[in-house]
């Protein structure tokens, strides 16, 4: 991922180096498993470990010599095992002893998977609590609901954020269970039959790396279990969009309910001085587009021919670091969109009004039914009188109390009851309620 949306955390786990690093514990924990079975003699054993600390202790291998070695070899783990012997000596002949290259190299992906999964997990629980702010601070602002773009009914203000809220709880349980789906490693050969070591060998060395045994692996662990984490990641990217799209529509210079944080010297547009565009969201719809691709392509990665290909490999040496710091970074853009977001109340009360009387009309329909008006009639009844007050001829409401046939069945009070935003909205508060008692 380029630098401009890279943070340092999540790109440390996937440079050469941390790689190097984390191949290296993988075989050291299988070379401790060999010296508990016996197959290292204990002199060698102590002076391996002793080599592979003091390696890891200063930062692993050079990755500038695994590419040296590359260069010759044109294999990266012959490359990386070399690199290593070079530092340890001859005891290093333990290295990767019994292993396949995708041993190490798949179980070591497990590991970094996973801790790229943490970060992204306190990115979205940052998310979760700038949402909660912003749903808890606007509760009791009403503003117009739209539909297909178009005035709908009143709605809470803060409803959107309680929304976007739930989602995002979804979506952090979605990842705590594609990264119990990806804490499985392999170190069952070339073709996953165990030929140098039982399962249950596998099975403790994986145990200490903090990871499950793959129940039947080939030479590679199954690419569903990729494919599940990075749709996830692209279902993040969805729900981030949703909110973008949300806020992008209601900057417009029509709409005017809400505007982008926008610092000290900041500029919106190199020709027009006056603009202040909503970069923050367009940004965030543009990260929600990669990550759907790097799912398109984690889900062809899964039909690998027999045993194992490669095929895989190149994608994912794009795919997954790409798509965890490209979320990490939009995360992070946008909790700041959130807490920083500034809600214009009078525009968007300017904008309730401007829809009038005329969005309670699906509450005079239903209560017509419910005095037991026909539903058609009560409809033609009920539109005859928006249609008028569209076209200029008075308030939807005196329009209602002026129908003989309306006036028939409802009273001038109940007609105003029904016609007013505190009837409306008189259930949010339980919708507030109930949707914090599902996360707790």
């Amino acid at each position: 991922m380029i630098a401009r949306y890279s943070r340092p955390e999540m790109s440390l786990i996937w440079s050469d180096r941390h790689r190097y690093q984390v191949w290296l514990k993988v075989e050291l924990e299988v070379c401790r498993e060999l010296f508990r079975q016996k197959k290292i003699q204990r002199k060698d054993w102590l002076q391996l470990e002793k080599g592979v600390s003091a390696l890891l202790k200063k930062g692993g291998v050079d990755p500038r010599r695994v590419d040296h070695f590359e260069a010759i070899t044109r294999h990266d783990v012959i490359a990386f095992t070399t690199a290593v012997a070079e530092q340890i000596g001859p005891v290093s002949r333990y290295i990767h002893y019994g292993l396949t290259s995708s041993d190490v190299v798949d179980t070591s992906l497990s590991l970094m998977m996973i801790e790229a999964g943490e970060v992204l997990k306190k990115d979205i629980q940052d998310l979760l609590k700038a949402l909660k702010r912003r749903a808890d601070e606007f509760k009791t602002l009403p503003t117009i609901g739209r539909s297909h773009g178009i005035f709908a009914e009143p709605t809470s203000f803060g409803l959107k954020f309680l929304g976007w809220y739930c989602e995002w709880q979804r979506n952090l349980s979605r990842l705590q269970m594609a990264l119990e789906n990806i804490r499985f490693g392999k170190l069952s050969g070339a073709v996953g039959v165990n030929a140098h070591w039982s399962p249950e060998f596998e099975t403790r060395v994986l145990k200490s790396l903090g990871l499950k045994r793959e129940p039947v692996s080939t030479q590679v662990i199954p690419r569903d279990r990729h494919a599940e984490f990075l749709s996830v990641l692209a279902l993040c990217g969805s729900s981030m969009e949703r909110m973008a799209v949300e806020f992008r529509h209601l900057q417009r210079s029509e709409v005017g309910e809400v505007l982008e944080n926008f610092k000290k010297g900041q500029k919106g547009s190199s020709a027009m001085p006056h603009k202040r565009n909503p970069i923050s969201s367009e940004n965030l719809s543009g990260c929600a587009r990669l990550l759907r691709s790097y799912a398109q392509a984690a889900y062809e990665n899964i039909p690998l021919w027999h045993e194992r290909d490669i095929s895989h490999s190149s994608v994912e040496r794009v795919a997954l670091p790409d798509a965890t710091i490209l979320l990490d970074y939009a995360l992070s853009r946008m909790s700041t969109l959130v807490e920083l977001l500034i809600v214009r109340k009078e525009n968007v009360q300017a904008n309730l009004e401007k829809a009038e009387t005329i969005v309670f009309s699906g509450h005079f329909l239903l209560a017509l039914v419910e005095m037991g008006v026909t539903r058609e009639d009560a409809y033609s009844w009920v539109q005859e009188c928006a249609l008028a007050s569209l076209e200029g001829s008075g308030a939807f409401v005196e329009l209602l109390l002026k129908h003989e046939k309306i006036r028939a069945h409802l009273q001038p009070k109940r007609i105003r009851e029904l016609g007013s935003i505190k009837h409306q909205l008189r259930h949010v508060s339980e919708i507030y309620k109930r949707a914090y008692s599902e996360f707790k």
